[in-house]
């Protein structure tokens, strides 16, 4: 982004990449500063596959009721928000197609992301890969939650953007373990498992959903999330 426009860095072929990987997943999720951004359509459409369910997190359903997302009657759209958003909003929204589900939040407001990845479990979801923007999957990585990443290095310095934000230093920095590269195209791709280099102590949830997917999480193959930035 730069001054409030979409800047493409990535070229075509990592750009085919993205859309294989989608077409890999049951969802692709976006926060909602992403949608209000760039309108994303998040279809699959450089490669043959299925278009993944779309999954907006918006705490405060600032989604649009003009949205390119909810001008297709074929996918899926789930917005997931807390209870700051306006039911008169939940109900239009859910007029023009779209699923609002409407989940606790954290002390700072957010949706609980513990809570929507249980909640896309229980409705069938195994796989979500977490497409941005950088504050979402931030969000993502400071929470643990996070299996695999996928990042790509493109050949252009535009300066002034953070792709993550500043995780903890209580949970040290996240890692790629036993990491491959690939050149595709003038962009180079790096990815792998996520590790940390310290774990995040267990918490004690109130909420009941919260702490069964905590413990879904702790087992194996339950359920996967991917970042990709």
């Amino acid at each position: 982004m730069l001054r409030d426009r979409p800047v493409a860095l990535s070229g075509q072929q990592s750009l085919t990449t993205t859309h294989l990987l989608r077409s890999t997943h049951d969802a692709v999720l976006l926060g909602i500063g992403t949608v209000l951004a760039d309108d994303p359509q998040l279809t699959v459409r450089f490669v043959k596959g299925r278009n993944p369910m779309a999954v907006i997190v918006d705490s405060r359903l600032r989604f649009p009721l003009d949205a390119r997302l909810l001008g297709n009657t074929k996918r899926r759209v789930l917005i997931a928000t807390t209870e700051a958003a306006s039911f008169e909003r939940i109900k239009r929204l859910e007029k023009l197609g779209a699923n609002v589900v409407v989940l606790p939040s954290t002390p700072c407001g957010h949706v609980n992301l513990e809570a929507l990845l249980y909640s896309l479990r229980q409705s069938g979801i195994e796989s979500v890969m977490v497409e941005g923007g950088g504050r979402i999957i931030s969000q993502f990585l400071r929470a643990q939650i996070v299996d695999r990443m996928v990042v790509t290095i493109a050949p252009q310095i535009l300066g002034g953007v953070h792709a993550v934000e500043l995780l903890s230093s209580d949970l040290g920095c996240a890692s790629l373990r036993h990491p491959q590269y690939a050149k595709v195209g003038a962009d180079l791709l790096a990815w792998g498992a996520v590790t940390w280099t310290e774990q995040r102590m267990p918490v004690v949830h109130s909420n009941p959903a919260a702490l069964a997917l905590r413990q879904t999480h702790e087992s194996a193959h339950q359920g996967k999330s991917s970042a990709l930035f």
